[in-house]
Formats: C-alpha cells, structure tokens, sequence
C-alpha cells in the first residue's frame, strides 16, 4: 500500500467517524428535544419516551433540521400548546450543544 493510499484510507475513516459522531450527536439533540415537547404536550412515561423515538425518526426523513422542526411545530399546533418557533429553535441549538458534550469522545 502506497502512502498515497494510506492517507485516502486514514480520510475515509475519518470521514466515517465524523458521519456516525454527527448522527449520534443529532439523534441524542432530537431525544431530548422530544423529551421537551413530550412534557408541554402532557405525556409522561413510556408515552413521552414513544413520542421522543418518533422525534428521532422524524429526522431521518430528510436532510437537515427542518423534518424535526415541522413534526413538533405541527403536534405543538394540534395541541393548541402556545410555543413560538423562535422558542423552538432556541431549544433546537440548546439541546445540539447538549448533545455535542455527552457524545463527544
């Protein structure tokens, strides 16, 4: 093996780390901001730990934020529950630094 190819390995490797760690970091940001919504819409238990999983898979519909934004915008709405997108967002960032820190190695 070349260094060349040494170095093309060691990148895609890297490359790999980088997608799993910005998963994980974006799957843990969205349990807990289901974690949040679950408790403004009223629920408790496994009934707040199903809605955070469906928060999880909500973010797999697409790429980027906006699929989460959209679900919890459109329950928070369903509810009648008064919260603001700006109010979203915020926890949104929160909940990503959060995130970022327990899942970094």
């Amino acid at each position: 093996m070349t260094t060349f190819d040494d170095r093309e390995k060691r990148f895609e490797t890297g490359f790999v780390l980088d997608a799993e760690l910005r998963f994980k970091v974006e799957a843990k940001r969205d349990k807990l901001l289901g974690a949040w919504v679950a408790a403004k819409l009223g629920l408790s238990g496994a009934d707040a730990d199903e809605y955070a999983r469906s928060v999880v898979r909500a973010d797999l519909e697409e790429p980027g934020d906006d699929d989460v934004f959209r679900k919890v915008r459109a329950d928070l709405d369903k509810s009648a529950k008064k919260v603001s997108d700006e109010e979203i967002r915020a926890k949104m960032a929160e909940y990503l630094d959060a995130a970022m820190n327990a899942v970094r190695p």
